[in-house]
């Protein structure tokens, strides 16, 4: 019994130590969430157009990655499809020797709103700027069954699950829309960095996707899960591509991906928290 005991007591304490030495140095890791500057349409929410390429919001951002570059980061990580990294390798180069824009008219001419990407107006002008040496990509595009979804809505006779969720879409689109046009990009950028916004970003996924369906179907828990595993894949990401010798790095990536990977880092003994504002405001 004396032996179970002491037993015990090792492990307890071996388990201490092994956290200890875990949380001891925690990496700092800025989360930056953003909208799309382009704007590609690919939310479920649709929203007007919010021009960075204006004089005074070009300034904006050349303040922003001033103060983003001099946090020092060892690596940023953007949502760009992580298969894909050797063309990101070759778009940051050509950004740091200021033949992106040229570069990108030759390989998408048709695309001419390519060049307002958040990745390259922000993410590679802090990175530059803080002499980051490379840029991560992290996505792992997944399709989510959203049509599957309402199409079991209508099954289940749910109207009113479905007018609830098309009235959500509609307050959140009429919101963001009156934000564009009243607020800077700075002032837009900080807002979509609270922990309130953060929840009525992605809260809707559990308040009325996981409700979707008939009492023995799951489509609507299925949109769910895609968009929690897309999220967690693009976190591993993070986890694998931060080595030992970082200090710090910065995650740019949609709002709603950065309200999900605040709660992971809450739970990750590995990483802390820096919030854009704390950056910006020093």
């Amino acid at each position: 019994m004396k032996l179970k005991f002491l037993l015990l007591a090792l492990l307890v304490a071996f388990q201490a130590q092994a956290q200890n030495n875990a949380v001891s140095q925690p990496k700092e890791i800025l989360i930056i969430g953003t909208f799309h500057f382009e704007n590609p349409g690919a939310d479920l929410a649709k929203t007007d157009k919010f021009n960075v390429m204006t004089p005074a919001v070009q300034q904006e951002l050349e303040t922003m990655a001033n103060k983003i570059g001099k946090f020092g980061a060892d690596k940023f990580f953007v949502e760009w499809p992580y298969t894909s990294q050797g063309k990101l390798d070759t778009l940051y180069e050509k950004y740091k020797s200021n033949q992106l824009y040229d570069y990108l008219l030759q390989i998408w001419p048709k695309q001419t709103s390519e060049r307002e990407n958040e990745i390259y107006q922000l993410a590679f002008r802090a990175a530059k700027k803080g002499n980051t040496p490379r840029v991560y990509g992290i996505d792992v595009k997944m399709d989510l069954p959203f049509d599957s979804m309402m199409v079991a809505i209508d099954k289940a006779g749910q109207t009113p699950l479905k007018n609830e969720i098309f009235a959500r879409l509609k307050t959140l689109e009429a919101a963001e829309n009156a934000r564009r046009k009243k607020y800077t990009l700075t002032q837009l950028l900080l807002m979509n960095n609270t922990s309130e916004y953060r929840k009525a970003n992605y809260s809707a996924y559990v308040t009325l996707f996981n409700r979707a369906g008939a009492l023995n179907n799951f489509k609507g828990a299925d949109v769910v899960d895609v968009w929690y595993k897309r999220n967690l894949y693009m976190y591993s990401l993070v986890q694998k591509l931060t080595e030992s010798k970082d200090k710090r790095v910065v995650v740019v990536l949609g709002s709603g991906h950065i309200a999900l990977f605040k709660q992971l880092i809450d739970l990750d003994e590995s990483f802390k928290v820096v919030e854009l504002k704390d950056v910006l405001n020093k």
